[in-house]
Formats: C-alpha cells, structure tokens, sequence
C-alpha cells in the first residue's frame, strides 16, 4: 500500500479504514473478496493514473494481502453471518450500503467533477447501486454482483439492494440522467444472467452491460468459472477482451463525472 493515504472514515455508524490515492475526479473502488488484494490494489492505481481520485475502504481482509484459498475462505465465512452485509438477504437494505453513500458524499465535496463513481465487485458489485441513491452518485460500476448469494430463483433474480432504492436508482436514470454499467462472463454463476435481465427491466437503456463470452472454446481462453473481470482476469494485451472492459469503464467514469465546459484530459 506504498503511496496510499491511510485514513479511518466513519458513516452511518460504521467505521472502515480507507486507502486514498490521486487527484481529479473522484471514484469509490469497493474491494471483492478477500479484500484489497494487490490485484484490486493494480485497478486502483490503474484509475490514479487515468487521473481519478480512488478512495479503496477496507471492508473486509487484510490490505495488501495475496489471495489464497486458506485466507479467502474464513473472510467468507463471517462475510456471511455479518449483518452489515445480510449476504442471503432479498430485497434487503443493506447498512454498508449506507456506509457507502456517506463516503460517497464525503469525496464529492473536496474532489473536483460534477460527482463521483463508484465502482463494485462480486461481494460489493451491488453495494456500487445502492449508492446511487444519493445524489452525489452520477456513475454506478456493477462489476459480477454476487449478492444475495444466488441459491435458488428468488435470490438469483434479486438486484442486491432493496425495492425502494431500487426505485429511486431508476427514477434518477430518468431525472438525473445516471447511467449503469454492468460486467459479467457468461458462465458466472455467482453473479447470475437473471440479475442483470431484471436490472435491464427496470433501467432500460440506462443500464448498460458489457458480458465476456466464457463459453467452452471461447476465442480468448477463459475458464468456464472466470468471474473477476477487472482484476483476476485482466491481461495487458492489445485487444484482449478484459482490457477493452476495463477501459470502458474509465471511459464511462470520466464522461459521467465530468464538469460541463472541462477540457478532454491530455
């Protein structure tokens, strides 16, 4: 975590330690499990260097440890008897997703931009919508959401955040023009085709998904179970799938979040 400022940050009754890093407009990058692993670590700085403020809350794990099953394994286990998460929750209000927010509205009022992004993954994929109940949300990033853990119809279907706020998400697509992007592989059954059907049905043309082909000979040799899109999965070469992902999202981020009359960064 070299470079990053360390600060503790409490909302909502909640106190995470969070790692911040940059300038320009802001983005809130919510770690997936385990936590800030120097793979979600690469992203973030991927973002710094695209010219964005990113505050990483720390909200699970160790910052900085390498994921391995031995270590992902107990972090999910108590991710899944946590109240502030209610991983097996439908149409749940989660309190993290609270806690979120408030940072959320904590780096709008010192960065420069119209607003600030937020970017979810697996674990806090739909953290990143819940968030966009808040006015200071302009670009919401769904990166696999995996809550509720899809076990059974009800819970595969469920967007992970609760009726009313998805109502409100989907009356500012209309009202303030916030706009959703969703990733996901093909095959991922952690973060299931009918969360992001029933999400489409509600946004319309707000919502936008990139999904990666992983079916059984795909051309670009993804495993059948790849589920990370922006960090696992990610290769630095010209043309591959997940780094044409990855820059639509900076893309998204910063035609969302920028001021009206800005100059295009250089």
């Amino acid at each position: 975590m070299t470079g990053w400022n360390r600060t503790s940050f409490t909302g909502s009754g909640i106190t995470h330690e969070c790692y911040e890093k940059g300038a320009g407009p802001g983005v809130v990058l919510l770690p997936e499990v385990p936590g800030i692993t120097p793979e979600v670590l690469a992203l973030a700085e991927h973002l710094v260097g695209e010219g964005f403020t990113v505050v990483v809350p720390s909200l699970y794990g160790t910052p900085g440890r390498t994921e391995t099953t031995g270590y992902a394994l107990p972090v999910m286990a108590r991710l899944c008897v946590a109240a502030e998460f209610r991983a097996f929750a439908t149409n749940a209000r989660r309190p993290v997703a609270d806690y979120v927010r408030a940072l959320a509205r904590d780096l709008a009022g010192r960065t420069p931009g119209a607003g600030v992004g937020v970017i979810g993954m697996c674990f806090s994929g739909g953290f990143a919508l819940a968030a966009a109940v808040d006015d200071t949300v302009l670009a919401s990033v769904l990166s696999q959401p995996s809550l509720p853990l899809p076990l059974g119809a009800a819970r595969r279907a469920d967007p992970g955040l609760s009726a009313d706020e998805l109502d409100r998400v989907a009356e500012r697509t209309t009202t303030d023009g916030l706009c959703v992007l969703g990733l996901r592989f093909s095959g991922d059954r952690l973060a299931p085709p009918e969360r992001f059907a029933g999400l489409r049905s509600r946004l319309g043309e707000a919502f936008e998904v990139i999904e990666l082909d992983a079916s059984p000979g795909n051309a670009a040799g993804f495993p059948s179970n790849a589920h990370s899109v922006l960090t696992r999965e990610v290769r630095d070469t010209p043309g591959h799938p997940t780094l044409a992902a990855r820059t639509r999202v900076t893309e998204f981020l910063r035609d969302r979040l920028a001021q009206p009359g800005a100059p295009e960064p250089l």
